[in-house]
């Protein structure tokens, strides 16, 4: 696949679903940092993802959906606290959500895994793919170890090789999700991003050593 460049459009959005579905690894904006997007059940697509960004295979990759329902599909064991997660006014947004799964309700391409981190993005683009495609593995556009850049040039300068498809576009922000686990009770607070701590202490017990 020859890496080509789009708009963030929703006009583009045919070429983008295209792309994922024949495998190929997405660079486009999300409401937070630049991510790298590949569909979870497509390995020559994972693969490439933790080939382009030098990732360490031992290390998940985080997962997007479109909507809490997406969630059942996965197995994801919902708990008072995801609930009050999912009905707090960082959803969608910039909130990470480590779950517990099922392992008899998961799919194939979880299997072995006994948790996976999720996050319901704001950005009409990467909702409108992820209402088509399913869920997506979606981690920031960046060499493991290294900040993420801020545009898609210096992105490209930074990863092992280029993706199979550039979306353009700035990010929405320069900062990257917060991510609490929500395997443990209380909930606690595992990366600050862009929600703070007191921010989420409004809507659910949650804890930050």
């Amino acid at each position: 696949m020859t890496e080509a460049h789009l708009t963030n459009n929703l006009a583009d959005l045919p070429c983008i679903v295209d792309a994922l579905r024949a495998g190929g690894v997405v660079l486009l904006p999300t409401d937070t940092v630049l991510g790298l997007a590949a569909l979870p059940n497509m390995q020559a697509g994972v693969d490439r993802l933790y080939a382009l960004k030098d990732r360490p295979r031992a290390k998940a990759l985080p997962i997007m959906v479109a909507t809490s329902a997406q969630l059942a599909d996965l197995g994801v064991i919902l708990t008072p606290a995801i609930e009050q997660a999912l009905a707090s006014p960082f959803v969608p947004g910039a909130l990470t959500i480590a779950a517990e799964i099922d392992p008899q309700i998961c799919p194939d391409w979880l299997a072995g895994r006994r948790e996976i981190a999720f996050r319901i993005p704001d950005a009409p683009l990467l909702l409108e793919i992820l209402r088509q495609v399913g869920p997506l593995l979606v981690t920031s556009a960046n060499r493991a170890g290294h900040p993420t850049p801020a545009n898609a040039t210096a992105v490209l300068e930074q990863l092992m090789a280029a993706p199979d498809l550039v979306v353009e576009g700035p990010a929405g922000a320069d900062v990257v999700s917060t991510l609490i686990n929500c395997t443990q009770s209380p909930a606690v607070i595992e990366r600050l991003g862009a929600i703070s701590h007191a921010q989420l202490a409004e809507y659910l017990e949650v804890w930050h050593g």
